[in-house]
């Protein structure tokens, strides 16, 4: 898996990192002695964050699934 993960591109890696980054500050918040209403709305906003980095990469990782299909169909029409 890390030969994958070094094989991604810079963007992909960044994305990764900072989904690690905001999933372990989401859990240290849900696990922090603040009070009720201020862990619930950060614990929520760093997930928000963190699911809003997901869908981002699963778009990207689609685009980029799309754009690779389109130049093959073009280079077969072609060739």
């Amino acid at each position: 898996m890390l030969t994958e993960i070094r094989r991604a591109a810079l963007e992909t890696r960044v994305q990764y990192g900072l989904m690690v980054v905001f999933g372990a500050l989401c859990i240290i918040a849900a696990l922090s002695p603040l009070q009720d209403p201020v862990r619930i709305t950060t614990v929520g906003t760093l997930f928000g964050f963190t699911a809003g980095l997901w869908v981002s990469h699963l778009v990207q990782v689609l685009q980029r699934a799309v754009e690779k299909s389109r130049e093959n169909a073009e280079n077969r029409a072609v060739g």
